[in-house]
This record gives C-alpha cells, sequence and structure tokens, in this order.
C-alpha cells in the first residue's frame, strides 16, 4: 500500500478514489491533483512510478488536510463557542447548527440531538 499524507491508500483501486482515502481530499479534489500531475485518471495506485507517487505526494501537500484539517475545524467550532455566537450555542448543546427542523422529528432521531445517559439512576 502507498503511503499519503500519513494515510495507507488501497493500491488496487484508481488513483482518483483512493486519494478520496485522505480526510479533506474530495472526489472532485483527486481529480484537480490528478490532472495536475498529468497521470492517466484511469490509473490504479498499484501501477505508479515511485517518480509519479512522489509528484503526487508533492501536491496533495499544497492542500490542507488531516490532521491539520481537523484541528483547524475543532478551533473554528471552539472559537464560535467562546464568543457564543448563535451556532456556537447550538454546538454546545450538541443540537443542529445549520437550521434543520427539530420541533417534528422524533426524540431520537438524528437531527433533534444526542441523548445524554445519566450516571447512578434507578428506576
Amino acid at each position: 500500500m502507498a503511503r499519503i499524507k500519513g494515510v495507507e491508500v488501497p493500491d488496487n483501486k484508481r488513483l482518483v478514489i483512493s486519494l478520496t482515502y485522505i480526510y479533506g481530499i474530495g472526489p472532485v479534489t483527486a481529480e484537480k491533483i490528478v490532472k495536475a500531475v498529468n497521470i492517466d485518471i484511469q490509473k490504479r495506485v498499484k501501477d505508479l512510478t515511485t517518480d509519479e507517487l512522489a509528484l503526487v505526494r508533492d501536491e496533495v501537500a499544497k492542500y490542507v488536510t488531516e490532521g491539520d484539517l481537523r484541528r483547524e475545524k475543532k478551533l473554528n467550532i471552539d472559537m464560535k463557542k467562546e464568543i457564543g455566537c448563535y451556532e456556537g450555542v447550538r454546538h454546545r448543546r450538541g443540537l443542529p447548527v445549520r437550521g434543520q427542523r427539530t420541533s417534528r422529528n422524533c426524540s431520537n432521531s438524528k437531527t433533534a440531538g444526542k441523548r445524554k445517559t445519566v450516571a447512578n439512576k434507578k428506576k
């Protein structure tokens, strides 16, 4: 398996699909990377030479991915919580942030908020 940005990408899949295993790279970005490096879109990871793999690694390094992207997202959410904006309050309460409706959903649905278990509660 090839290792790109600290992630093991599958050998038997096409390069465009394998790149999507990296957090922060979706199908569109993966296609941009492959076109920028001038590699055939149908080529599989196991068929890449070491030079081509090095070019792909250099191109992927230009994007914010994996740990850096996760850290950046977490800092953005924490900042919203700290300043007390609407989105931050919704994050703090575990409710949907992007305007999803909660009044007409079951209480156990995905968007109505997570159920919190209470320790040592007996009937």
